[in-house]
């Protein structure tokens, strides 16, 4: 029941288990890829697979779908709505990829190759500035495990409200920066677990299996075991701890050990050394950075806002019980040349 929707200048291939949608001239591209991410549509197709072992569906079987089908002008208006909220979401992600390139250039620039403001006057000992060190992460700052609360127990996770982070939440992510889990908890079932507290705007680092990926917390959260959650300080503050934890990854998978699936521990850890350069770099480094931190999280944001208004808007619109026959939508190019290949022929001739 997934669909996507494949650009007209794309060249591509698929194999057997992808339908491929032929569109028909009595309908619109765009809406017929809006529909089929309908609830009421996937279901339909999720109802019409078989399988003991691999579930699988057929052109035969999907053509007895049912959907609400108003004239292709209603569609394309419909199309044009929802894809004006992806379009937003498409440049949104743009900026944030450009956001976090710029903030890792900066940390590379200034602590990876070492030329930070005034790096000129520095006297360097063994390709170190002077007055610069190392130090064991156990004196750095501090970091807490997780737990998890007894799933046996309905009342711990029925109407609970402590966000309780595990690692695909952080592998599915749409960013740095998480504002909710996907299970949360109750008071009652985090205070009789091994889970840990932590403060808002720490650093999630997954310690088993997958090992390295990071993620902020927006508000006060507890994780599973599968992490270690690093809190920045004022020696350490939320900029330089991401990059240098991010950066990391490498080192941090050579010495995750463990038989059944690899996990680097709290006790290998604590023994890791920080390089840490004077306290007035790290101040400086973390004002230039903050902004940077601070527009991802917004655009973060508004992602997240702009996707569930356009998921609120999707089955209404498709449904009909959101009318846009009186609408006046500016189409996009494609999408009047769609509506129009009269004109666009003669305008091309």
């Amino acid at each position: 029941g997934s669909s996507a929707f494949i650009p007209d200048a794309a060249k591509y291939l698929h194999n057997q288990r992808l339908g491929l949608v032929r569109v028909k001239p009595s309908a619109a591209k765009r809406f017929l890829y809006y529909l089929f991410n309908s609830d009421y549509v996937r279901q339909q197709i999720r109802n019409s697979s078989s399988g003991a072992k691999v579930r699988h569906t057929s052109p035969e079987r999907i053509y007895r779908v049912t959907v609400l089908a108003p004239d292709k002008h209603c569609q394309a208006k419909i199309a044009a709505i929802l894809s004006a909220y992806d379009e937003l979401i498409e440049n949104n992600k743009r900026c944030i990829a450009l956001l976090e390139k710029m903030a890792e250039e900066i940390y590379r620039e200034w602590f990876v190759r070492l030329r930070f403001p005034g790096h000129e006057k520095e006297r360097f000992v063994k390709g170190v500035p002077q007055g610069w060190e190392l130090v064991k992460l156990e004196h750095a700052f501090k970091f807490t495990g997780g737990g998890t609360p007894s799933k046996e127990v309905d009342r711990y996770w029925n109407a609970g409200d402590v966000n309780w982070f595990t690692p695909s939440d952080i592998t599915r992510a749409d960013g740095i920066f998480l504002e909710k889990s996907g299970e949360q908890c109750s008071e009652e079932g985090f205070n009789n677990s091994s889970a840990r507290m932590f403060p808002a705007y720490s650093v999630m680092l997954t310690s088993r299996a997958t090992i390295g990926a990071i993620g902020i917390n927006l508000t006060p959260a507890c994780t599973n075991q599968g992490f270690i959650t690093c809190i920045p300080n004022e020696r350490y503050p939320l900029p330089y701890l991401y990059h240098w934890i991010k950066l990391a990854k490498p080192h941090f998978e050579l010495l995750a050990g463990g038989a059944t699936f690899a996990e680097l521990t709290k006790g290998t850890f604590k023994r890791i050394e920080i390089l840490t350069p004077p306290e007035p770099i790290v101040t400086e480094f973390a004002r230039i950075e903050s902004p940077l931190f601070k527009a991802i999280e917004n655009y973060l944001c508004a992602n997240r806002k702009l996707n569930e208004t356009r998921d609120k808007l999707l089955p209404r619109l498709i449904s009909g019980k959101l009318s846009v026959e009186n609408l006046d939508i500016q189409f996009p190019p494609g999408m009047a040349e769609e509506l129009n290949p009269e004109s666009t022929a003669t305008a091309d001739a």
